[in-house]
């Protein structure tokens, strides 16, 4: 139950960040890109976070790139949730290895050559080709980087538009305003669904596989390793706030499936078992998505 699709499914790419992205569609006139970042993006942190962001704070900055911190110690952002700035589909996941400085990366494209960058992450909950929600937890903050270097906690944010690198680094724009470089202190309006699958399992829980329900939300697996216990929760991402039909279950194989399933606002479960040495088969439903696995996650 250690080992997960969604936590190492993208850990083959290699790819380098310091060189053009792959060709996208038809660029986006230049007279609507404000607008589309204005509608679309929102800080990376959950609503009502507050963090201090910096463009000058590291010489490999190469143009509008930012560092976030929030801690009044050094690592006083370790493992602080990180989520999608705007919806999209992640295009990589990995640990960049030696590649490059930016450790474990996520990169969720937008559509019309957008694209936003999360690196030096702790871990990631997203694996590539996955939808994501804005909102969404994606990762948590971190201080991976390639060997040798040793870096600070902190998150390191950028968006890009186009392949010209290191050109198509555009400013953030958070909740319509553009970043007030280099620095400014703000507080996050990325006002989704505020619960992350650890939080509703608990402490010591993590995620070590997903699915998503369509737009509607997604049904994550979590392991706790102190206990040997599994996690099963669906969190919405549609509807938030309203109370609708959603669904969470796990069954341990050669046991009763457990199941949560009512009208919530936020999320079915949490849905904990005891798992160790054993299969499992887990799912969830929200709006009119489904999600059922087989047996697996065997040890």
């Amino acid at each position: 139950m250690k080992l997960s699709r969604a936590m190492i499914a993208g850990l083959a790419l290699a790819l380098s960040l310091g060189t053009a992205p792959a060709a996208v569609a038809d660029p986006v006139p230049e007279s609507d890109q404000a607008q589309i970042l204005a509608t679309n993006f929102q800080m990376p942190f959950p609503c009502n976070q507050t963090w201090t962001g910096n463009s000058n704070a590291s010489s490999a900055h190469q143009s509008w790139e930012i560092d976030f911190n929030r801690g009044s110690t050094a690592d006083a952002d370790l493992g602080d949730t990180v989520v999608a700035a705007a919806a999209g589909t992640v295009v990589i996941s990995a640990h960049q290895g030696s590649t490059n400085g930016y450790g474990n990366l996520v990169k969720i494209d937008h559509g019309g050559g957008w694209a936003s960058y999360y690196a030096h992450l702790n871990t990631r909950t997203v694996s590539q080709g996955q939808s994501v929600s804005q909102g969404q937890q994606i990762g948590t903050v971190g201080n991976t980087s390639k060997p040798g270097n040793n870096i600070s906690p902190h998150l390191h944010y950028e968006v890009r538009l186009g392949t010209n690198y290191p050109d198509n680094i555009q400013k953030a724009v958070f909740n319509g305003v553009t970043f007030g470089y280099p620095q400014q202190t703000i507080t996050s309006k990325n006002c989704g669904n505020p619960y992350t699958p650890s939080a509703v399992c608990g402490s010591g829980y993590d995620v070590i596989d997903s699915a998503t329900l369509g737009s509607d939300g997604a049904v994550y697996l979590l392991y706790n390793s102190a206990n040997g216990n599994n996690c099963v929760t669906t969190v919405k991402y549609k509807n938030v706030g309203t109370a609708t039909a959603t669904t969470a279950y796990l069954e341990v194989q050669g046991s009763t499936r457990k199941t949560d399933s009512g009208n919530y606002g936020y999320y079915a479960g949490p849905v904990i078992s005891s798992a160790a040495g054993s299969c499992v088969k887990w799912g969830g439903k929200a709006g009119s998505s489904t999600y059922d696995s087989a047996f697996e996650h065997c040890g």
